[in-house]
């Protein structure tokens, strides 16, 4: 077999392709695994590449670049969360290309007094030593600043100094503007103004969802009386109160633990590690063991545990959380607590913050294994096996695959995705609607698209593959091959991608277009990998298309259909959020926070709205 290949430099080009825009925290390392640089970012994917542009770096920054041979990413669920994060790594590490702080600032809070009538909410940072309540902490100043302009705009909370206040004869501007209530002069009672701290404090816990419930009830009157203005004001409220109250996953009170998650695709396993030591996630690790593709994920993680805690001196926290339930968890469980010395326990089925934690790790594990299997030598490795299982003369230089997708026959639609030696070319995909066919007919649909697309490239649309796979047995490859015949097409090899007799991945059929004959490939070979890669994009693909286009010809809302989400559920989305607009921008999280929304439909809600995530 052909040498493989060996990088030598970092290959941004392959990495960005696979970079999500989610909000993270991304670290980039040298040659030597020194760790260079530490940074945040609220879209991931645009922070990192404008590190690869061609032009306008500054002199640091392209020495920076010139030393990057790794970049790993660490998903976080909101850009806060990021902030946090980032601190806390800056401050254990402290990277040489990282700016840091000379004062090195601790967290900022907002402090409410319990010692005075009309306690003001103030900005505090540094040692607790005032008696009364502190909330936090923020990842920054403005942060904080920010929170309390919003706390005075809808509680109306004083912000002055003691001196400012205890010298009034009469309201201030704050007053005139609905800023304040005026307790410097009495305009209020005490009791009043205690009630409306007692809110704030709700609030600043997380704990508003009788304030926001009111805020929506005002909003709905408001739009009943005709009076949209006043409606858009309340709705601009709902989203403002929905972007402060962010949970703090990363920056919590308590817990050490470590998370370890698993994600399982052909050609690749990918374990990520968040470790969370008082509360905060302090770093996170990634591991690529090489398996087979009978292993599950339950035994992947099980064998990884013992081999990463008992096989060196490492620290054992009194948590370790998984992504899936472990069979021997109780053997594991007395192995590391005879280790630690302490009692140890291995957790699967975990609630609130270290739910969230889990399912952080997992977005990390799928993130990472992405990015490892688009990694250029990976992909090109592929590249060389599929030459020789194929016996052709030549590397391929691009693969076109094709599938169906429909519902009972309604909305139907193909799709062609294309990938080249650097992974899928997401800018060549196309979606084809089929008309003019019997519902279900899955061979006149193929045909259709088929002859669609080689139309289009005789004319010059595009490059022709080398290959096109079919996703599906010899009835499909016949379409392939006679829409080939009539166009006069013999440059293009076809290969039918059936599922086995067991119908299991790793098991898939390759059908020769020229010849009929069948092969079964090694579940270990990166050649099936390939196959079964560019064969599952080009079905997600599809369902992507088929859906936009059901809803689109249904003209109903996204939330219709989605299972379980009723007139009443969906009714309380767009009362909590204002606006479908905000639903989609919400975490799983936040969506749980509907009264009628449990944290199983919230998960399928978040799924529904953000298909590629």
């Amino acid at each position: 077999m052909t040498e493989e290949i060996q990088p030598t430099e970092f290959d941004s080009k392959a990495f960005l392709q696979q970079l999500t825009t989610r909000p993270g925290v991304y670290q980039m390392y040298g040659s030597d695994e020194q760790l260079l640089y530490i940074g945040k970012a609220k879209n991931l994917k645009n922070r990192v590449s404008s590190y690869f542009r061609s032009t306008g770096l500054s002199v640091k920054t392209r020495s920076l670049v010139s030393r990057i041979a790794d970049v790993q990413i660490t998903i976080t669920n909101s850009e806060t969360e990021a902030l946090l994060l980032e601190q806390n790594l800056i401050k254990q590490y402290r990277p040489p290309y990282n700016i840091l702080l000379r004062d090195d600032k601790s967290y900022p809070y907002i402090f409410i007094s319990d010692k005075e009538r009309y306690p003001a909410v103030r900005f505090s940072r540094g040692a607790k030593r005032k008696s009364g309540r502190y909330f936090g902490p923020f990842p920054s100043g403005g942060a904080v600043r920010d929170s309390l302009n919003l706390l005075q705009k809808i509680f109306r909370i004083r912000q002055c100094d003691e001196s400012f206040f205890k010298n009034r004869s009469r309201p201030c501007l704050q007053y005139q503007i609905k800023r304040c209530t005026a307790p410097c002069v009495e305009l209020i009672s005490a009791d009043e103004y205690q009630q409306d701290i007692r809110h704030a404090a709700m609030f600043l816990e997380g704990k508003n969802s009788a304030v926001m419930d009111e805020i929506a009830s005002q909003m709905e009157k408001a739009s009943t009386e005709l009076n949209f203005e006043q409606a858009a004001s309340y709705r601009d409220q709902l989203i403002s109160l929905q972007k402060v109250q962010e949970q703090q996953y990363v920056s919590g009170m308590q817990g050490d633990a470590d998370v370890i998650a698993c994600a399982l695709q052909p050609g690749g396993v990918c374990l990520h590690m968040l470790f969370v030591r008082g509360g905060r996630i302090i770093g996170s690790k990634s591991h690529y063991p090489k398996v087979s593709v009978e292993e599950t994920e339950e035994e992947i993680l099980s064998a990884f545990i013992a081999q990463w805690y008992l096989s060196a001196q490492r620290e054992i926290p009194p948590y370790v959380i998984t992504s899936a339930a472990i069979e021997d968890a109780e053997c594991l469980e007395e192995a590391l607590a005879s280790e630690r010395d302490k009692k140890v326990k291995v957790a699967h089925k975990v609630r609130g913050e270290r739910s969230a934690w889990q399912k952080l790790a997992q977005t990390n594990a799928e993130q990472q294994l992405g990015s490892y299997l688009a990694n250029k030598k990976n992909i090109y490795n592929r590249f060389l096996e599929l030459q020789e299982i194929l016996s052709l003369d030549e590397v391929p230089q691009r693969l076109e695959c094709f599938d169906i997708s429909h519902s009972s026959g309604e909305a139907t639609v193909a799709s062609c995705v294309v990938f080249d030696r650097n992974g899928p070319l997401k800018s060549d995909y196309r979606h084809f609607n089929i008309e003019g066919i019997t519902g279900g007919n899955d061979y006149a649909a193929m045909h259709q698209a088929l002859e669609r697309r080689y139309k289009r490239l005789k004319k010059g649309e595009a490059k022709m593959p080398d290959i096109l796979l079919i996703d599906g047995g010899k009835g499909q490859v016949t379409q392939a091959l006679e829409v080939l015949d009539q166009l006069e097409i013999t440059s293009v090899l076809v290969v039918g991608v059936a599922k086995g007799p067991t119908r299991k991945a790793g098991f898939e059929v390759l059908i020769s277009g020229d010849t009929g004959e069948e092969t079964v490939l090694e579940s270990d070979s990166s050649a099936l990998h390939l196959i079964q890669h560019i064969r599952d994009e080009a079905h997600r693909f599809a369902i992507t298309g088929h859906r936009a286009r059901r809803g689109k010809a249904r003209k109903k809302s996204v939330l219709e259909d989605i299972p379980g989400v009723g007139p009443k559920r969906r009714r309380e989305l767009l009362r909590h959020f204002g606006g479908i607009q905000e639903v989609e921008r919400a975490s799983i999280e936040e969506i749980a926070k509907v009264s009628t929304i449990s944290q199983t439909i919230a998960e399928e809600i978040y799924a529904a709205l953000h298909p590629d995530a």
